[in-house]
């Protein structure tokens, strides 16, 4: 089958007539024919050439054609070069096999044909390659019948699955990740490879693992590719805390909800509200100290008390094992963690001032994220119990409102700072500061007085006699 109409980008035109000069067979491969012969949109932000020969060489060629704004990048220990060309890259690598030690997924790398080449590739459906000489320009290769995979929604590898997990278990992760993001299925030998070599999973670099869970987090339905890690028994070898989510225990006929199963209904529920990776991940991560904290009482039942503040402690421990950013990502996903309940409880209950300005103050600008994972939250079956909660929610969102057009609480700093505490009591630095000051902002968010300077200096000169502090004397 011929694709020349469909490759209209200049780029193949450039790479064709370089590859001519050359005497270069050189295939465009991979995502972007997958992608095409699946009629999603095209990007030119990532493409993949294959030269049978050097790789560097057709790359140097094509960014002179290429002109002023082309930059060469080349990577000699893999034969790789990558042009990047207006925020557009394309990279090329001579034709190449590959053969692996067991205890490291580093290749060793030799040149190769383009049969090799393919060979080599994690799916059927990303080993087919198309021609770029002129004479036989847009010729589909596919030796391993990757458009009927295509056609038929199967995620199935080129050799013999169990050397192909073996030899890179990062193949697993992403046979995964394409089985959730294209809504395939991995045939069944292919998945009992991944349940045979799982363990290989952790010769894999924690950078490489997430890299393709945040992939997976990204998908429109999460849960598939997250269930599919827990089934193949991938998950257990870089989550098991997630992991540990699993599970129903039962006590005087008493059962809890499987948390695991609730906490992939929430992802999908916020997957649906939004493509911010790290909401996802508080959604991921709301209920992960329930197995920690879970305890039955005979007359209250099963209880998880506490979990959204040893939730919070686990965050950065995880982020770190799985080499997640420790910055300001780290400590949203932690505050909602931390927070997640609030709101809930505020629904369950008569919703004061009091407590809806403390609740904006401690989520801050992202009051409105905590109020989508709490709707994610909902995951009750009772359609009368999901339509209670949603409402009580809309209750809470117009106090939010109210309450922040009226105090103006979100993100406040105190009125009064330290420096002018020292001051007005000529007292030096110590714990007195940090009482007024928490003094203060406890009396602005009980409502007490009101977020201004005047009724904070009258509440600091009382709140002074109480600890005996007096103001210093005014000179006349």
């Amino acid at each position: 089958m011929n694709y020349s109409k469909e490759l209209k980008d200049p780029i193949f035109s450039l790479v064709q007539s370089a590859a001519d000069e050359s005497n270069l067979s050189t295939f465009v491969v991979g995502g972007w024919v997958r992608d095409l012969l699946l009629n999603k949109k095209q990007t030119k932000t990532d493409i993949d050439f294959v030269c049978v020969g050097s790789g560097i060489a057709l790359a140097k060629k094509v960014c002179k054609k290429l002109g002023k704004g082309a930059i060469l990048y080349r990577f000699k220990n893999f034969g790789t070069a990558m042009i990047d060309f207006n925020g557009e890259n394309y990279e090329f690598v001579g034709a190449r096999t590959e053969s692996y030690s067991t205890d490291s997924r580093k290749p060793i790398i030799e040149e190769g044909s383009l049969q090799d080449d393919l060979n080599r590739r994690d799916f059927t459906i990303n080993a087919m390659a198309i021609e770029l000489n002129q004479e036989n320009f847009g010729t589909l290769i596919d030796p391993f019948n990757g458009q009927t995979d295509l056609n038929n929604k199967i995620i199935r590898t080129p050799l013999n699955p169990t050397e192909t997990y073996s030899d890179d278990p990062l193949r697993m992760m992403r046979a995964v990740r394409f089985a959730n993001q294209l809504n395939f299925k991995i045939e069944v030998k292919s998945s009992q490879a991944i349940k045979d070599n799982s363990e290989r999973l952790q010769i894999v670099s924690k950078e490489r693992i997430t890299e393709e869970l945040n992939k997976i987090l990204l998908c429109k339905k999460p849960s598939v590719g997250l269930n599919l890690l827990f089934e193949s028994n991938l998950l257990k070898h870089f989550f098991h805390a997630l992991e540990n989510l699993h599970g129903v225990e039962i006590q005087d006929g008493r059962a809890h909800k499987d948390n695991f199963y609730h906490t992939l209904q929430v992802v999908d529920n916020i997957a649906k509200k939004t493509d911010n990776l790290w909401l996802v991940w508080a959604a991921l991560l709301h209920d992960i100290a329930k197995p920690r904290t879970k305890k039955y009482y005979e007359k209250q039942g099963w209880t998880f008390h506490g979990h959204e503040f040893f939730g919070a402690q686990m965050v950065p421990k995880i982020f770190k094992y799985l080499k997640l950013p420790l910055n300001e990502k780290m400590r949203y996903v932690q505050k909602l963690v931390l927070l997640h309940l609030r709101p809930i409880v505020l629904a369950q209950e008569i919703v004061t001032n009091s407590a809806i300005r403390r609740l904006l103050f401690d989520a801050g600008d992202d009051i409105d994220d905590l109020m989508l994972l709490c709707d994610a939250d909902i995951t009750s079956k009772d359609p009368k119990k999901v339509a209670r909660y949603l409402k009580n929610f809309q209750l809470v969102r117009q106090k939010l409102k109210e309450v922040e057009e009226k105090d103006h609480i979100r993100n406040f700093q105190p009125p009064i700072n330290g420096e002018e505490i020292m001051n007005f009591f000529d007292i030096k630095a110590g714990k007195d500061i940090g009482i007024i000051k928490n003094a203060i902002k406890d009396a602005i968010l009980d409502g007490e007085i009101k977020n201004n300077k005047k009724e904070a200096w009258d509440f600091m000169r009382e709140k002074g006699k109480e600890i005996n502090l007096t103001p210093k004397t005014r000179k006349k």
